[in-house]
Parts: C-alpha cells; structure tokens; sequence
C-alpha cells in the first residue's frame, strides 16, 4: 500500500509507506472522542505524569483470519479467483503495492483484493499485466481503498477501474475531523487492533516475494471493508457522510493528472540555482539521468540523486578530475558514467543563449500571494479575508483547510472576482472551478461577504 507522495513520471519519490500521511500525537480512542491526556495535578500522592500507569498497547493483528493465501501468478488462477469475486457479496477491498524510489515509474507490484466469500487474494501483475477480467467480474461493486488517489493510476494500467461506488477511508478519516489518518492510525482508533509496519517501505519488484511480504500486504486489505463501515457510520453520525460521498465520486472520476510542463523543474533545491545556463546544466543531466532509469527501469535518485544534479550544474566542471572533485560522483558508479555526465554539461554550455531555459515558466494563474500586496494590495486584502473566514469554517466543521476548498481557487476567486459577488455568484463560479456541492453550500457565502470587505 503505497502512502508516499504523487511523484513525477520519472519514478522520483519516497519509498512506500502504510503510514506516511502527516501524524500528529492524537492518542487512538472512540470514535469522536479527544485525544486522552496526562493532567496530574499537585496533590500529595498524586503521581507524575511520567509515573502514571501506561495505556495498554492494542493489540497486533498478526495473520490473516484466513490464513496466508497463494499468489496468483497464471492465467489458470485468475480464472479461479475471477469465479471467486464474482460469487462474492458486498464491497471488495483493495490495494496496490509500488515499489516506489526503486524502480522507474510508479507501476503496481502486486494486487490485493478480498470481498466476503471470496477471502483475500493476492495478484501479480507483472506476470498477469491485464486484470481487466476482474473489474468485469466485480461489476458496479463498491471499491475501498485507503487514499485512492494514489492507487487507482497504476490499478488502472494493468485494467483495474470501479464500476460502481468508491469509499476512500483515507480521504473518510480527513473529513471525519481525525488528526491522523494513516491506515494504521484509523485502524487502531475504529477498530482497536494494531497493525503491523515492518515490511512498508520494502522493493516490492522484489521475486520471489518473501512470505512475510506477502503476510503484511494481505493485511492491508483485512480490515479495509470492516474500517469502511465504522468510518461511515462516525460520518454519518457527523451529518459528513453525504459530503464524503460527494468527495470519494470525484476521486473515482478524476481525469488522469496531464504531463507536467518541464519535469526537472522538480529538482530537489533548484532554487539556489541562480543562472539560466546553470539551469540548462540541470535540465541535461535530468534528462540522461532520466534516459538511464528508464533504460534500467530504476528509480533515477538511486543512480545520481538531486543534490548532485545541482551541485554539478553550479560548479559546471569540465573534466572528471574536476567532476569526481564534487560530492556522490568520486563514488565507483559515477566514476564509470563520468563520460555521460559530462556531455550533458558540455551541451548545456554550447547553447546559444536565446536556447536557455527562462528562470520561471509562465503562468495563467494569479502570481505568489506574497506579490500581491505590491502588486493589487486590495486582492491582498481580500485574500487575507477569505483565508481567515475559511480557516475559522474549517475548525468549526472539523474538516482539513485543503479539503474544505481549493487552496487555488480561493487564490483565483480573491484575484480576480466574478463580477457576481453574490452567494450565488460566488458558488456558481465555484461550481465551474469543480467545488462540489458541500463545498459549496458551506463556503460560498463565507467567501462573498469576504469579497465585499
């Protein structure tokens, strides 16, 4: 189950994770209820916070209840497990390992699956890259995943789509008000059982996969349909669960993310790179690292990380003396592709100057907010306005900023407002942004009387 971040197509990113959403120190408890605390007072006899008595550790679901299932690696056994899912009933669970800051592109390792009567299955795409045949056997059957975004692209490529409803209990625990959301950590708040994170950044490219792999991923899905309904019902209990509704649609109909415009620009730290040919320097050794990884199928920081990309590209060496002078390339690897380095740094000094890359590429959206205030100070102004009412409407429903509205578009509404500044007005621009219908229905007014001042 892959938790890292959204990363480019060069493959760049970090390992995967079961819990790498942002945590905070929110003690597990019943659902809605606040994080316990330590409050000793100074009473005689009274024991100091560090003295009371621990909570008990949950305990840790360590097999699957059905036992440790075989991976299904040949035609013969996806026609059985195609049966099997067919034949089942209720909401599948689902879930994709990556082998994130391994290998080139973001690409599902395995496939895990369970539904009722089918139990916990287990896929290797890379020896069955078409699944097609058990989205057609599932149908409209309602899929959960934990923070699908991530998964559904490489699901996606080997043939894997919802065809019905899609429960998100990642994105669930963000509206539902938790603090944190990591599988783990809304497991162990729903359902009081810990789980097991040994085996989350692991090359799940990795074959054979060891067993204990195998163990750990079939987990993911053990508890995904159980997790599912407890998060419903705590957003329910909220008034929530038709806003997350609303929110898991967008997720399953979301457009594939376009290709990003120069994808180099991405370079961890190219913001102390100063000069325009400097800049060229790190677009070529991007591009022959990314050549390479390709060609290699490797993840391109694992064969020259970003740091020494741009410490290359300010320093601009002209031989390998010079070269294997700068940190990561005196190693034996970068030794031998020198030559290949080189050339990239001898292409980026022939360029005619018209032919370098500008500092910053063109933008049809409003420039940085912190310009504003030199450049329009009553856009500042309203911005300023709308960001203290959203945040004040986010503490009160217990919904993340970022969840409630697009950072964006709050930043495009407040630059150049509609010339309908009404509530109405206001949503019906939203509605063109892609806001969906709570979002609206909670934000809009906010946002209009803020506009006005």
């Amino acid at each position: 189950m892959s938790r890292s971040p959204s990363s480019t197509p060069s493959g760049q990113g970090s390992p995967p994770g079961r819990d790498t959403a942002p945590e905070t120190s929110q003690v597990p408890g019943a659902v809605g209820a606040p994080a316990a605390e330590s409050t000793a007072e100074s009473i005689p006899g009274s024991a100091a916070p560090d003295e009371q008595a621990a909570a008990p550790e949950l305990p840790l679901l360590a097999a699957p209840a059905d036992g440790l299932p075989a991976l299904t690696d040949s035609p013969e056994a996806l026609a059985a497990v195609v049966e099997a899912l067919a034949a089942g009933t209720g909401p599948v669970a689902v879930d994709a390992e990556r082998a994130s800051g391994y290998r080139y592109g973001q690409d599902a390792q395995l496939v895990q699956l369970r539904r009722e009567g089918a139990g916990t299955i287990l896929i290797d795409p890379r020896a069955l890259p078409d699944l097609s045949s058990v989205s057609e056997a599932l149908g409209d059957t309602e899929w959960v995943l934990h923070a699908a975004n991530q998964d559904l692209p490489c699901l996606t490529a080997v043939g894997l789509r919802p065809g019905g409803e899609l429960f998100d209990t990642e994105l669930g625990g963000r509206l539902a008000g938790y603090e944190r959301v990591g599988l783990g950590a809304v497991v162990e708040r729903l359902l009081g059982v810990r789980l097991a994170k040994e085996h989350s950044a692991v090359d799940w490219s990795t074959r054979p996969l060891p067993e204990p792999w195998l163990l750990y991923a079939a987990l993911d899905v053990e508890l995904l349909v159980d997790l599912r309904d407890a998060l419903a019902a705590d957003l329910a209990a909220q008034g929530k669960l038709e806003w997350a509704r609303q929110e898991f649609a967008a997720v399953r109909d979301a457009p594939p993310t376009p290709a990003r415009v120069d994808p180099w620009r991405r370079t961890s730290g190219l913001h102390a790179v100063r000069q325009r040919r400097q800049l060229a320097a790190v677009r070529e050794l991007w591009l022959s690292r990314d050549e390479l990884a390709r060609k290699r199928d490797t993840a391109p920081g694992r064969i020259l990380p970003d740091r020494a990309v741009v410490a290359a590209a300010q320093a601009m060496p002209t031989s390998a003396r010079e070269l294997a002078a700068l940190p990561v390339f005196s190693g034996p690897a970068n030794r031998r592709l020198g030559t290949r380095w080189l050339e990239a740094l001898d292409r980026a000094r022939a360029l005619p100057e018209g032919q370098l890359p500008p500092h910053s590429l063109p933008t049809e959206g409003p420039p940085p907010p912190r310009a504003w205030k030199d450049r329009d100070p009553e856009a500042a102004e309203r911005l300023t306005r709308a960001r203290t009412a959203l945040t004040e409407l986010s503490e009160e429903v217990r919904v993340p900023l970022e969840n409630l509205l697009s950072p964006d578009a709050v930043r495009r509404l407040c630059w150049q407002p509609p010339a309908d500044t009404s509530e109405a007005g206001v949503s019906a621009w939203l509605a063109d942004t892609g806001a969906r219908p709570w979002q609206r229905e909670l934000t809009a007014g906010v946002l209009s009387r803020a506009l006005h001042g």
